[in-house]
């Protein structure tokens, strides 16, 4: 199962970690799909952990609207409600912005690298080989390498977070959206503009890239 590269290359994580992030990737690209229940013992086996990390990253899940727990009845993925993209894109709306700017103040030479990387990664989205989940993961990607670039972890929780309730929501309805490889190729311009260290440019396009994206799932409903 390909995973979304989002942290640097030889971080030490403990298992606890990785099993939450493979399971959020997995929740957060429907590979999980909402309203499917959660099996600790699959979960644990599939990843090569026992049973503890799995249960430690399932209350993590949990805060983060990702699962649900309902007594005598068990756990289960929460399912997606268009009803949220407006209170979801509220917050993005404020905060991707200023993540934007944030990062065009104080990227790193890693920082940059990551998303220059990125970058050539994105030359080639409109290609016929590159399907959707790869485009989604890709969209990932991109968006969690510019908070991690703020160093503010604070914004970049809160960010990771609504970007994912927002991508559920993206895949969701992936097969109705009809310029998909446009809407990530956006992302272009954005890096460019925090790697060249303009606030006001990535602010900017970080806003419209947020509008852009409520507009394209309120069309395909």
């Amino acid at each position: 199962m390909q995973q979304v590269a989002t942290e640097p290359a030889g971080e030490e994580l403990s298992l606890a970690e990785r099993a939450y992030r493979a399971i959020r990737d997995r929740l957060v690209m429907l590979e999980i799909r909402p309203g499917a229940p959660i099996n600790e013992d699959q979960l644990a086996q599939s990843l090569g952990v026992g049973r503890t990390p799995v249960r430690e990253a399932l209350k993590r899940l949990q805060y983060e609207r990702l699962i649900t727990t309902y007594p005598r009845r068990g756990t289960f993925a929460t399912e997606v409600n268009i009803t949220d993209l407006a209170h979801i894109s509220e917050v993005r709306q404020e905060l991707e912005p200023l993540a934007a700017a944030l990062a065009a103040r104080r990227a790193t030479a890693a920082d940059r690298a990551t998303l220059t990387a990125a970058l050539r990664e994105l030359e080639g989205a409109d290609s016929p080989q590159r399907d959707a989940a790869e485009l989604m993961r890709l969209d990932l990607q991109v968006h969690r390498a510019i908070y991690a670039a703020t160093h503010n972890p604070y914004l970049e929780d809160t960010l990771v977070r609504h970007d994912n309730l927002a991508t559920r929501i993206w895949c969701l309805f992936i097969d109705r959206l009809s310029d998909m490889a446009g809407h990530i190729g956006e992302h272009g311009p954005l890096i460019e503009a925090v790697v060249a260290g303009d606030p006001d440019k990535a602010a900017q396009l970080a806003h419209s890239h947020v509008e852009g994206f409520e507009r394209a799932i309120r069309a395909a409903i």
